[in-house]
């Protein structure tokens, strides 16, 4: 019997090993780079202009269903703390946000991020529903 079951053993290691190889990059799922990217500028707002501050647990709850929904398509845990810790991929969200930013006619200055954070809490967009103001 083990004899039996050993190829199919290897056929199934080989058949997950050839569709990992075919996944992509994190920073090209859309919605896991789109939830990092929301994730990171409600947290660069608040970093930034100390009138806003962070709802913690929603934030927390975000990072954990992006973390989820990697982890559903195939990615590691490895792959996926890789990715989110990754200094380039951090510096790159960090150059999105200075671009969204500037095409609101916004600096990334104290007055800049807390203009942003307010325009976003008023509009309770997706960075918005991470933010409150605190004073």
């Amino acid at each position: 019997m083990r004899r039996k079951m050993l190829p199919l053993f290897v056929a199934g290691v080989m058949s997950v090993t050839s569709a990992m190889a075919d996944i992509a990059p994190l920073r090209d799922v859309k919605s896991i780079d789109d939830g990092l990217f929301v994730i990171g500028l409600a947290d660069q707002i608040r970093k930034n202009c100390p009138k806003i501050s962070a709802r913690v647990f929603k934030a927390l709850g975000a990072l954990q269903d992006l973390n989820n929904q990697a982890m559903a398509m195939g990615y590691t845990k490895a792959e996926i703390d890789a990715h989110v810790e990754s200094d380039a991929e951090k510096d790159r969200l960090r150059a999105r946000a200075r671009d969204y930013m500037a095409a609101q006619d916004l600096k990334p200055d104290e007055a800049g991020y807390c203009a942003l954070g307010q325009k976003e809490i008023e509009r309770n967009s997706k960075v918005g529903a991470l933010l409150r103001t605190s004073q």
